[in-house]
Protein backbone atom coordinates (compact mmCIF):
# COMPACT_ATOMS: atom_id res chain seq x y z
CA UNK A 1 0.00 0.00 0.00
CA UNK A 2 1.25 3.50 -0.82
CA UNK A 3 2.45 5.34 2.29
CA UNK A 4 1.81 9.09 2.38
CA UNK A 5 4.09 9.44 5.41
CA UNK A 6 7.13 7.30 6.12
CA UNK A 7 9.68 7.69 8.91
CA UNK A 8 12.62 5.42 9.69
CA UNK A 9 14.90 5.66 12.70
CA UNK A 10 14.01 9.23 13.67
CA UNK A 11 16.10 10.48 16.57
CA UNK A 12 16.19 13.89 18.23
CA UNK A 13 17.91 15.26 21.31
CA UNK A 14 17.32 18.45 23.25
CA UNK A 15 20.48 18.86 25.29
CA UNK A 16 20.88 15.71 27.36
CA UNK A 17 17.29 14.65 26.75
CA UNK A 18 16.51 12.12 24.02
CA UNK A 19 13.07 13.13 22.74
CA UNK A 20 13.02 10.56 19.92
CA UNK A 21 14.99 7.35 20.01
CA UNK A 22 14.68 5.63 16.62
CA UNK A 23 11.02 6.14 15.68
CA UNK A 24 9.57 4.27 12.68
CA UNK A 25 6.17 5.29 11.29
CA UNK A 26 4.16 4.49 8.17
CA UNK A 27 0.84 6.14 7.28
CA UNK A 28 -1.02 4.77 4.23
CA UNK A 29 -2.66 7.37 2.00
CA UNK A 30 -6.23 8.40 2.93
CA UNK A 31 -6.03 6.87 6.39
CA UNK A 32 -5.58 7.97 10.01
CA UNK A 33 -2.57 7.00 12.11
CA UNK A 34 -3.11 7.67 15.79
CA UNK A 35 0.09 8.49 17.67
CA UNK A 36 -0.81 7.63 21.25
CA UNK A 37 1.26 8.46 24.31
CA UNK A 38 1.66 10.72 27.35
CA UNK A 39 3.08 14.25 27.41
CA UNK A 40 6.81 14.14 26.74
CA UNK A 41 6.64 10.80 24.91
CA UNK A 42 7.90 12.34 21.66
CA UNK A 43 4.67 12.75 19.72
CA UNK A 44 4.92 16.49 19.07
CA UNK A 45 8.62 16.23 18.26
CA UNK A 46 7.84 13.62 15.60
CA UNK A 47 5.11 15.82 14.11
CA UNK A 48 7.40 18.86 14.02
CA UNK A 49 10.03 16.88 12.14
CA UNK A 50 7.51 15.52 9.64
CA UNK A 51 6.11 19.03 9.13
CA UNK A 52 9.67 20.35 8.46
CA UNK A 53 9.71 22.53 11.60
CA UNK A 54 12.61 20.54 13.08
CA UNK A 55 15.44 18.52 11.56
CA UNK A 56 16.15 15.08 12.98
CA UNK A 57 19.54 14.24 14.43
CA UNK A 58 19.35 10.82 12.81
CA UNK A 59 17.04 8.82 10.57
CA UNK A 60 15.01 10.09 7.65
CA UNK A 61 11.40 10.74 6.73
CA UNK A 62 9.33 11.51 3.67
CA UNK A 63 5.89 12.94 2.98
CA UNK A 64 4.26 11.96 -0.33
CA UNK A 65 7.68 10.76 -1.45
CA UNK A 66 9.55 14.00 -0.64
CA UNK A 67 12.34 14.03 1.92
CA UNK A 68 11.44 16.30 4.84
CA UNK A 69 14.99 17.71 5.05
CA UNK A 70 16.30 17.83 1.48
CA UNK A 71 12.94 18.72 -0.08
CA UNK A 72 11.33 20.63 2.77
CA UNK A 73 9.88 23.27 0.45
CA UNK A 74 7.97 20.58 -1.50
CA UNK A 75 6.71 18.98 1.70
CA UNK A 76 5.37 22.32 2.97
CA UNK A 77 3.24 22.63 -0.16
CA UNK A 78 1.56 19.33 0.64
CA UNK A 79 0.90 19.44 4.38
CA UNK A 80 -1.30 21.23 6.89
CA UNK A 81 -0.69 21.43 10.63
CA UNK A 82 -3.05 22.09 13.50
CA UNK A 83 -1.27 22.29 16.85
CA UNK A 84 -2.50 21.93 20.40
CA UNK A 85 -3.53 25.56 20.62
CA UNK A 86 -5.33 27.83 18.15
CA UNK A 87 -2.86 29.77 16.02
CA UNK A 88 -5.28 32.20 14.39
CA UNK A 89 -5.21 35.97 15.02
CA UNK A 90 -7.84 36.84 17.64
CA UNK A 91 -8.11 40.46 16.50
CA UNK A 92 -9.07 39.52 12.93
CA UNK A 93 -12.40 38.06 11.89
CA UNK A 94 -12.70 34.43 10.86
CA UNK A 95 -12.95 35.43 7.20
CA UNK A 96 -9.94 37.76 7.45
CA UNK A 97 -7.81 35.00 8.99
CA UNK A 98 -8.52 32.59 6.16
CA UNK A 99 -8.15 35.26 3.50
CA UNK A 100 -4.77 36.26 4.92
CA UNK A 101 -3.51 32.68 4.88
CA UNK A 102 -4.70 32.20 1.32
CA UNK A 103 -2.85 35.29 0.17
CA UNK A 104 0.32 34.19 2.00
CA UNK A 105 0.08 30.89 0.14
CA UNK A 106 0.10 32.76 -3.16
CA UNK A 107 -3.59 32.58 -4.00
CA UNK A 108 -5.17 35.47 -5.87
CA UNK A 109 -7.53 37.65 -3.84
CA UNK A 110 -10.55 36.15 -5.61
CA UNK A 111 -9.31 32.59 -5.09
CA UNK A 112 -8.47 33.23 -1.42
CA UNK A 113 -11.88 34.80 -0.79
CA UNK A 114 -13.66 31.90 -2.47
CA UNK A 115 -11.66 29.32 -0.50
CA UNK A 116 -12.32 31.17 2.77
CA UNK A 117 -16.06 31.18 2.11
CA UNK A 118 -16.01 27.49 1.23
CA UNK A 119 -14.19 26.55 4.43
CA UNK A 120 -16.31 28.79 6.66
CA UNK A 121 -19.40 27.06 5.31
CA UNK A 122 -17.87 23.59 5.67
CA UNK A 123 -16.99 24.21 9.31
CA UNK A 124 -20.32 25.90 10.09
CA UNK A 125 -18.73 29.28 10.75
CA UNK A 126 -20.44 31.37 8.06
CA UNK A 127 -22.65 33.17 10.57
CA UNK A 128 -19.55 34.18 12.55
CA UNK A 129 -17.38 34.96 9.52
CA UNK A 130 -17.30 38.73 10.19
CA UNK A 131 -16.85 38.52 13.95
CA UNK A 132 -13.48 38.92 15.65
CA UNK A 133 -12.05 35.54 16.62
CA UNK A 134 -11.69 36.72 20.22
CA UNK A 135 -15.50 36.41 20.48
CA UNK A 136 -15.49 32.76 19.34
CA UNK A 137 -16.06 29.83 21.69
CA UNK A 138 -13.29 27.27 22.17
CA UNK A 139 -14.92 24.85 19.75
CA UNK A 140 -15.34 27.56 17.11
CA UNK A 141 -11.68 28.54 17.42
CA UNK A 142 -10.55 24.94 16.96
CA UNK A 143 -12.75 24.59 13.86
CA UNK A 144 -11.33 27.81 12.45
CA UNK A 145 -7.80 26.64 13.23
CA UNK A 146 -8.47 23.41 11.36
CA UNK A 147 -10.01 25.35 8.48
CA UNK A 148 -6.86 27.50 8.36
CA UNK A 149 -4.71 24.38 7.94
CA UNK A 150 -6.84 23.35 4.94
CA UNK A 151 -6.68 26.60 2.96
CA UNK A 152 -3.92 25.19 0.77
CA UNK A 153 -5.77 21.90 0.17
CA UNK A 154 -3.11 19.71 1.85
CA UNK A 155 -2.76 16.05 0.99
CA UNK A 156 -1.46 15.29 4.47
CA UNK A 157 -2.78 16.83 7.69
CA UNK A 158 -0.96 16.71 11.03
CA UNK A 159 -3.30 17.11 14.00
CA UNK A 160 -1.36 17.55 17.24
CA UNK A 161 -3.84 16.93 20.07
CA UNK A 162 -6.53 18.94 18.25
CA UNK A 163 -9.29 18.40 20.82
CA UNK A 164 -7.33 19.54 23.89
CA UNK A 165 -9.63 21.62 26.09
CA UNK A 166 -12.77 21.04 24.03
CA UNK A 167 -16.12 20.10 25.55
CA UNK A 168 -17.57 16.67 24.58
CA UNK A 169 -19.90 18.08 21.90
CA UNK A 170 -17.11 20.05 20.21
CA UNK A 171 -14.87 16.99 20.34
CA UNK A 172 -17.50 14.89 18.57
CA UNK A 173 -17.93 17.60 15.93
CA UNK A 174 -14.19 17.64 15.26
CA UNK A 175 -14.08 13.86 15.01
CA UNK A 176 -16.71 13.97 12.26
CA UNK A 177 -14.72 16.61 10.40
CA UNK A 178 -11.66 14.34 10.48
CA UNK A 179 -13.71 11.42 9.13
CA UNK A 180 -15.01 13.60 6.31
CA UNK A 181 -11.49 14.74 5.40
CA UNK A 182 -10.23 11.16 5.17
CA UNK A 183 -13.23 10.26 3.01
CA UNK A 184 -12.08 13.06 0.68
CA UNK A 185 -8.63 11.44 0.40
CA UNK A 186 -6.68 13.39 3.03
CA UNK A 187 -4.10 11.47 5.06
CA UNK A 188 -4.13 12.30 8.78
CA UNK A 189 -1.51 11.79 11.47
CA UNK A 190 -3.24 12.40 14.80
CA UNK A 191 -1.45 12.72 18.12
CA UNK A 192 -3.60 12.32 21.18
CA UNK A 193 -3.72 11.40 24.85
CA UNK A 194 -7.41 10.56 24.58
CA UNK A 195 -7.75 6.81 24.31
CA UNK A 196 -11.32 7.04 23.05
CA UNK A 197 -10.21 9.47 20.33
CA UNK A 198 -7.62 7.04 18.99
CA UNK A 199 -10.14 4.21 19.18
CA UNK A 200 -12.78 6.21 17.28
CA UNK A 201 -10.63 7.71 14.51
CA UNK A 202 -7.46 5.72 13.90
CA UNK A 203 -7.11 3.00 11.27
CA UNK A 204 -3.73 2.22 12.79
CA UNK A 205 -2.22 3.18 16.16
CA UNK A 206 1.41 3.63 17.15
CA UNK A 207 1.94 3.65 20.92
CA UNK A 208 4.83 5.92 21.89
CA UNK A 209 6.57 5.97 25.26
CA UNK A 210 9.87 7.64 26.18
CA UNK A 211 10.72 8.49 22.59
CA UNK A 212 10.13 5.01 21.18
CA UNK A 213 7.33 3.26 19.34
CA UNK A 214 6.55 0.31 21.60
CA UNK A 215 3.61 -1.16 19.66
CA UNK A 216 1.70 -0.70 16.41
CA UNK A 217 -1.47 -2.15 14.94
CA UNK A 218 -5.17 -1.59 14.54
CA UNK A 219 -7.12 -0.83 17.72
CA UNK A 220 -8.49 -4.40 17.64
CA UNK A 221 -5.02 -5.91 17.16
CA UNK A 222 -3.57 -3.93 20.05
CA UNK A 223 -6.43 -4.90 22.34
CA UNK A 224 -5.90 -8.56 21.43
CA UNK A 225 -2.25 -8.29 22.49
CA UNK A 226 -3.18 -8.04 26.16
CA UNK A 227 -4.17 -11.72 26.04
CA UNK A 228 -7.02 -11.09 28.48
CA UNK A 229 -10.52 -9.69 28.61
CA UNK A 230 -12.00 -7.68 31.47
CA UNK A 231 -14.85 -9.47 33.24
CA UNK A 232 -17.18 -7.07 35.04
CA UNK A 233 -19.71 -8.13 37.68
CA UNK A 234 -22.20 -5.70 39.19
CA UNK A 235 -24.15 -7.11 42.19
CA UNK A 236 -27.66 -5.84 42.84
CA UNK A 237 -26.74 -5.25 46.49
CA UNK A 238 -23.42 -3.39 47.04
CA UNK A 239 -23.11 -5.30 50.31
CA UNK A 240 -22.29 -8.38 48.18
CA UNK A 241 -19.16 -6.76 46.69
CA UNK A 242 -16.79 -8.57 49.13
CA UNK A 243 -18.37 -11.94 48.25
CA UNK A 244 -18.07 -11.26 44.50
CA UNK A 245 -14.48 -10.12 45.00
CA UNK A 246 -13.60 -13.31 46.83
CA UNK A 247 -15.20 -15.53 44.18
CA UNK A 248 -13.46 -13.74 41.31
CA UNK A 249 -10.13 -13.89 43.13
CA UNK A 250 -10.52 -17.66 43.56
CA UNK A 251 -11.46 -18.22 39.91
CA UNK A 252 -8.91 -15.92 38.25
CA UNK A 253 -6.00 -16.25 40.65
CA UNK A 254 -5.52 -12.48 40.78
CA UNK A 255 -6.87 -9.61 42.85
CA UNK A 256 -9.71 -7.87 41.00
CA UNK A 257 -10.40 -4.14 40.86
CA UNK A 258 -13.31 -3.02 43.01
CA UNK A 259 -15.29 0.21 42.90
CA UNK A 260 -18.52 1.24 44.61
CA UNK A 261 -20.78 -0.78 42.28
CA UNK A 262 -18.76 -3.46 40.47
CA UNK A 263 -15.85 -5.88 40.49
CA UNK A 264 -13.54 -6.26 37.48
CA UNK A 265 -10.87 -8.87 36.76
CA UNK A 266 -8.92 -9.82 33.65
CA UNK A 267 -9.55 -13.35 32.41
CA UNK A 268 -7.85 -15.40 29.70
CA UNK A 269 -10.32 -18.29 29.58
CA UNK A 270 -13.92 -17.49 28.49
CA UNK A 271 -14.97 -20.85 29.99
CA UNK A 272 -14.57 -19.23 33.38
CA UNK A 273 -17.87 -17.40 32.87
CA UNK A 274 -20.20 -20.40 33.48
CA UNK A 275 -18.19 -21.31 36.59
CA UNK A 276 -18.60 -17.78 37.87
CA UNK A 277 -22.36 -17.88 37.33
CA UNK A 278 -22.58 -21.15 39.32
CA UNK A 279 -20.51 -19.76 42.18
CA UNK A 280 -22.61 -16.59 42.35
CA UNK A 281 -25.80 -18.68 42.34
CA UNK A 282 -24.46 -20.91 45.14
CA UNK A 283 -23.66 -17.77 47.15
CA UNK A 284 -27.16 -16.41 46.44
CA UNK A 285 -25.72 -13.25 44.93
CA UNK A 286 -28.08 -11.46 42.52
CA UNK A 287 -26.32 -9.44 39.82
CA UNK A 288 -27.62 -6.63 37.63
CA UNK A 289 -24.70 -6.80 35.23
CA UNK A 290 -22.22 -9.44 34.11
CA UNK A 291 -20.13 -8.84 31.00
CA UNK A 292 -16.96 -10.11 29.35
CA UNK A 293 -15.79 -7.19 27.21
CA UNK A 294 -12.87 -6.37 24.94
CA UNK A 295 -9.83 -4.77 26.49
CA UNK A 296 -9.65 -0.96 26.30
CA UNK A 297 -6.70 0.98 24.89
CA UNK A 298 -5.99 2.13 28.44
CA UNK A 299 -5.56 -1.50 29.45
CA UNK A 300 -3.35 -2.04 26.39
CA UNK A 301 -1.13 0.87 27.43
CA UNK A 302 -0.98 -0.53 30.98
CA UNK A 303 0.04 -3.96 29.72
CA UNK A 304 2.74 -2.47 27.47
CA UNK A 305 4.26 0.04 29.88
CA UNK A 306 3.25 -1.04 33.38
CA UNK A 307 1.34 2.19 34.01
CA UNK A 308 -1.85 3.83 32.84
CA UNK A 309 -1.66 6.74 30.42
CA UNK A 310 -3.07 9.27 32.88
CA UNK A 311 -0.62 8.15 35.57
CA UNK A 312 2.37 9.18 33.47
CA UNK A 313 3.95 12.44 34.57
CA UNK A 314 6.75 12.69 32.05
CA UNK A 315 8.10 16.26 31.84
CA UNK A 316 6.83 18.10 28.77
CA UNK A 317 10.10 18.16 26.86
CA UNK A 318 8.44 18.43 23.48
CA UNK A 319 8.12 22.20 23.70
CA UNK A 320 11.84 22.64 24.26
CA UNK A 321 13.09 24.91 21.47
CA UNK A 322 15.31 23.40 18.85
Amino acid sequence: MNNAVLAEGLAKRFGETRALDGVDLAVPAASVLGLLGPNGAGKTTAVRILATLLEPDAGHASVCGYDVVREAHRVRQLVGLTGQYASVDEMLTGAENLLLIGRLLGQSRAEAKSRAGELLARFELSDAANRAVKTYSGGMRRRLDLAASLVGRPRVLFLDEPTTGLDPRSRLDLWQIVRDLVADGVTVLLTTQYLEEADQLADQIAVVDQGRVIATGTPAQLKARTGAQPLVVRPADPADLPVVTSIMRDLTGRTPDVDTTSVTASVTDPALLPALVRRLDDAEVVVTGLALRDASLDEVFLSLTGHKLEETNTPDLERTPA
